[in-house]
């Protein structure tokens, strides 16, 4: 026997390591083994023992109806219980077969019928001719129920149960296995003789139970195999004659068990094993394995009493989780009902979903949790930095198409998560749109598992006589693995709620965008009747502004020798206000007349409206001797007006605020963001206190007297409207003395952002 690799190419792995269990055709050598065909139950198959069972050779078997074996009478017996779907009531079913003489042996006779429709009969030495007293169970479980009711911890359950199997079977070692959601397990509780290494706490990988073997234990509630050095027996003939195919043995107890599996056994030290499934919801929650050192007969009525001992005792289990289960599930509940009305309550879904407790933390026990919508970042408790979560986000929209996804390792599969592993290992993303999601996050939990035996090298092949073989590992020392990069997983049951929570928060913020769009045409229909109310309003204050000043120069004109010089100085204090006055009207309109309606979308040349700014400034710029720089301008979707009277103001007041005796000298860099273009207009000028920031974009809002600059207060107010109706932000950078930095930007795609908004009169070209 050689070695092979496991990189061999053609070499079918799964096919070694999950091989069918309907093609075995072989079964353990203690028993007998009939395949029968109805209704006259003639032998068409038989195990290749009967000689050392019965007395007569295969060949004398096969062909006899099933008289000619047992006598009449028993058969007579059988053939009532026969006639029924379930054949529970006549097994298992004690028969006498005379081997020679006055010989008799007496068999554990059970039937069934094999997933392709033929009657199987399957005979085992009996141990006993009585039957074990059902009562003796009866109290058994009774006394075993009645300890598991003192407790509601599963490991402790876990006690329980192999300590009363054990005690019922007698085996050297009895072990509970759970199997975890990736497919590996791990032994919870373990009885066992003190001499014995113990398994508790060890995982064992996927690849020791194979899903072939796991879809048995669904189809067997029990699995014995007495002698785990015995030599398989074949079936004679190997193919069945009705079908020319082997007989589907899945449900059969004396089938034989993989090579790999016995030799599985062995190089654990076992002689002999039972497992018992204990199976959830139809899905295999884990096994109840028994392990002898030596050979060992288990009779059918022991193995059905443990069988229902394991059922009854497993319902007690799966009623605590269950019950656990659905503790959580109702704290949930309650944790969003609370959460959706307060949202429905809220002015922003985000209020109500990340205000006073319980909050989006406890809906789905995270430890942080943020929540991007509309462009901005909200967060509450441990979560990545700001620019992190973008990056995260751009990650999620190309790579994720799941309304809800969760993962308990994010940097295994988002390389960029390893710098924020300490808060954000484990994530549950909800999806609201393309840019907008719900994030919660869990850190990450650094765990040592124990292996029972390196799980990196769970089995090997080898070559025997040219064939493949697949061989289990011969270690089962404990090999310790440290999991880094993972969280604690995210149950299903929180899944289901992240799935609710994104129903209720897309309807709120539909009803919100239905009232919105109410009250956005109530809004539409107010500022058209302030407009006409500015523009009409404005108009005739006009003509008598302009009738004052009219008659006051008038008045100084033909007065003016009769006038002294105090009432020349009213004279002048009157025109200059209505002067003044007459500016603050025609900035009203300018500002009225800046709002997402009238904007022209199109394909702007930014440097055509720069150069119109220009042209308006020309006469300050030459006065002051300015010096204006740029970077080259690109193309843009915006209004070419409005972008005019934009770079007009932010020029015009670099020009206005500069510092004495100094040169202007004015800078506009521009740079292509991801979503945005960002223009900055830099200047040398006076500078701003960082205080006044916010106060300089307010309407009428000044930093200084008239006497020491001109103007309204109206400039940068216009210029945030502008800015504003184009999707964009506007703001400033600045010390005093130190010059200032007015940055800005305008969407990349703007008139798609305008037809969000209920517009579709993008162009390519200005009307």
């Amino acid at each position: 026997m050689t070695g092979i690799s496991l990189d061999t190419p053609d070499l079918n792995l799964t096919s070694l390591k999950q091989p069918s269990i309907n093609l075995l055709t072989k079964i353990q050598s203690h028993g007998v083994l009939l395949v029968l065909q109805e209704p006259d139950l003639t032998v068409i198959q038989v195990s290749n023992n009967t000689l050392m069972a019965f007395g007569m050779a295969p060949d004398r078997v096969l062909g006899q109806p099933l008289e000619q074996i047992l006598d009449a009478f028993q058969v007579d017996q059988f053939r009532e219980g026969l006639a029924a779907r379930n054949l529970d009531a006549i097994n298992p079913s004690k028969v006498w077969v005379r081997k020679s003489g006055d010989d008799y042996l007496v068999f554990d006779a059970v039937f069934h019928r094999s997933p392709d429709g033929f009657l199987v009969l399957e005979l085992e030495p009996a141990q006993t001719n009585e039957n074990i007293p059902f009562l003796s169970f009866y109290h058994l479980a009774k006394a075993s129920i009645g300890k598991l009711a003192a407790t509601a911890d599963l490991h402790a359950f876990g006690r329980i149960v192999v300590g009363e199997v054990r005690k019922v079977t007698g085996f050297d070692r009895v072990m509970l296995y759970k199997f975890d959601d990736d497919g590996h397990g791990e032994v919870i509780a373990e009885d066992k003789l003190v001499e014995m290494e113990s398994y508790l706490g060890l995982h064992f990988p996927e690849s020791d139970i194979p899903q072939p073997a796991r879809k048995m234990f669904l189809s067997n509630w029990i699995r014995v195999i007495p002698d785990a050095g015995d030599t398989a027996v074949e079936m004679i003939p190997s193919q069945n004659p009705l079908t020319d195919r082997p007989t589907d043995l899945t449900l059969s107890i004396l089938r034989s068990a993989f090579p790999c599996h016995t030799e599985y056994l062995h190089n654990m030290g076992v002689g002999a094993s039972l497992t018992i499934s204990l199976i959830k919801d139809g899905k295999l929650w884990g096994i109840i394995a028994c392990h002898h050192r030596t050979p060992k007969l288990v009779p059918y009525e022991l193995r059905k009493a443990c069988e229902f001992l394991g059922q009854v005792i497993f319902a007690e289990i799966s009623t605590s989780e269950d019950v656990a289960d659905y503790n959580y599930r109702a704290k949930l509940a309650h944790v969003q009902s609370v959460a959706i009305e307060r949202m429905s309550r809220s002015e922003s879904f985000i209020d109500g979903l990340m205000g006073a407790e319980p909050n989006l933390l406890d809906l789905v026990d995270a430890h942080g949790a943020a929540i991007c919508f509309g462009g901005h970042w909200t967060t509450i408790g441990q979560t990545p930095p700001e620019a992190e979560l973008n990056y995260l986000v751009q990650w999620l929209t190309k790579n994720v198409e799941e309304e809800v996804f969760l993962t308990d390792s994010l940097p295994l599969i988002y390389a960029d998560a390893q710098r924020f592993k300490d808060v954000a290992s484990g994530l549950l993303a909800i999806s609201l749109s393309r840019r907008s999601y719900v994030l919660c996050f869990r850190p990450e939990v650094v765990q040592t598992v124990n292996w029972g035996g390196d799980p990196n090298n769970a089995y090997h092949l080898a070559d025997t006589d040219g064939i493949p073989r697949l061989c289990p590992r011969i270690s089962f020392e404990l090999w310790k693995e440290t999991v880094r990069l993972h969280s604690l997983p995210w149950k299903p049951v929180e899944a289901e709620a992240a799935t609710e929570l994104r129903k209720a928060i897309v309807n709120i913020v539909l009803r919100q965008a239905e009232e919105l769009a109410l009250l956005t045409t109530d809004l539409e229909r107010s500022n058209a009747e302030l407009k006409k109310f500015a523009y009409v309003a404005s108009h005739d204050l006009q003509e008598p502004l302009n009738q004052v000043a009219n008659y006051v120069q008038l008045l100084e004109m033909r007065y003016s020798e009769q006038l002294d010089t105090d009432a020349k100085d009213f004279i002048g204090f009157a025109v200059e206000g209505v002067s003044l006055m007459q500016t603050l009207i025609d900035d009203v309109l300018v500002y009225s007349k800046v709002d997402l309606l009238g904007i022209e979308w199109g394909l702007t040349e930014v440097s055509t409206a720069f150069d119109r700014a220009l042209s308006h400034l020309r006469g300050r710029i030459t006065e002051t001797g300015a010096i204006v720089t740029f970077d080259p301008m690109p193309t843009i979707v915006a209004d070419s007006t409005q972008l005019t009277q934009l770079f007009q103001n932010l020029l015009g007041n670099a020009i206005k605020f500069r510092k004495p005796d100094t040169v202007p000298q004015i800078h506009i860099s521009i740079e292509r963001q991801e979503d945005d273009w960002l223009f900055s207009v830099r200047d040398n000028g006076i500078g701003i206190d960082p205080r006044f920031f916010e106060r300089i974009f307010v309407i009428f809002q000044r930093l200084h007297t008239r006497d020491e600059y001109s103007g309204s207060g109206m400039g940068l107010t216009i210029c945030k409207k502008i800015v504003e109706c184009h999707r964009g932000k506007i703001w400033v950078t600045s010390e005093p003395e130190q010059g200032s930095t007015f940055s800005f930007t305008i969407p990349v795609n703007g008139g798609d952002r305008d037809r969000v908004n209920g517009r579709k009169n993008y162009s390519t070209s200005r009307r």
